[in-house]
């Protein structure tokens, strides 16, 4: 498929998918006249780039994990490293709780005067 085509499937804009090829994120073939062509597990690939990079990974970390999470096989430096990103992750989702939670008292005492107003109505 051609890079207009992999951009539509995965809502990942051409830009970010030639990022992604100079990143060495995302292999591509060449047709005689330059343009780019990928295979059908690109779509999954671009996914998974876009949810590490949502997690907070750097290009490089995503890399050097990308053979393990492609392939399924791993070594034991590549192990910690999952670990690792797995544990700063859990931190993150700690943080955001945390943060929801102190959103949810200030809206509760926001809200206490005001008994006919639903905070789980949307605005």
């Amino acid at each position: 498929m051609r890079i207009g085509e992999l951009a539509k499937r995965t809502g990942v804009s051409v830009r970010a998918l030639r990022y992604y090829e100079e990143q060495r994120l995302l292999p591509s073939d060449r047709s005689p006249g330059g343009q780019r062509h990928y295979p059908e597990q690109a779509v999954e690939r671009v996914r998974m780039i876009q949810q590490l990079y949502g997690a907070g990974l750097s290009s490089g970390t995503i890399l050097y994990l990308l053979p393990c999470l492609s392939a399924g096989r791993t070594s034991p430096p590549m192990l910690d490293r999952l670990v690792t990103e797995r544990d700063r992750i859990d931190r993150q989702i700690d943080d955001l709780k945390g943060a929801r939670d102190r959103l949810d008292g200030l809206i509760t005492e926001a809200t206490e005067d005001w008994p006919e107003w639903d905070v789980r109505r949307p605005a």
